[in-house]
């Protein structure tokens, strides 16, 4: 595969895997870190920091509108929900472990 081909075929996977998260706003970002080690916030960072490394001028909120397909307040106002300290804990875990740092109070 050529690396044209290739780049096409990456951002159809993403665009699917976008799609596909718009289906599940019943999925937590919570539960998606706690499990897979990465969210919807994980995917706007990677977005954001692509967009930076290629010279384009994108600030979290932009980055997290392209992920969430909304403003992110608007979202997390229509689908967040309340976590059990349980999933909290998790997470602080599951942060460390896959970004090298204490979770974000």
């Amino acid at each position: 595969m050529d690396e044209q081909t290739r780049t096409e075929v990456e951002a159809a996977a993403f665009r699917a895997l976008l799609a596909h998260l718009d289906t599940r706003s019943d999925v937590q970002n919570i539960d998606m870190m706690n499990l897979a080690g990465f969210c919807r916030n994980c995917l706007s960072r990677w977005y954001q920091e692509a967009a930076t490394a290629r010279g384009l001028d994108m600030d979290k909120d932009t980055a997290r509108e392209a992920i969430y397909g909304m403003p992110y307040s608007d979202w997390r106002d229509k689908y967040q929900t309340d976590a059990s300290a349980d999933k909290q804990a998790a997470f602080k875990t599951a942060f460390a472990q896959n970004v090298g740092k204490p979770a974000p109070e």
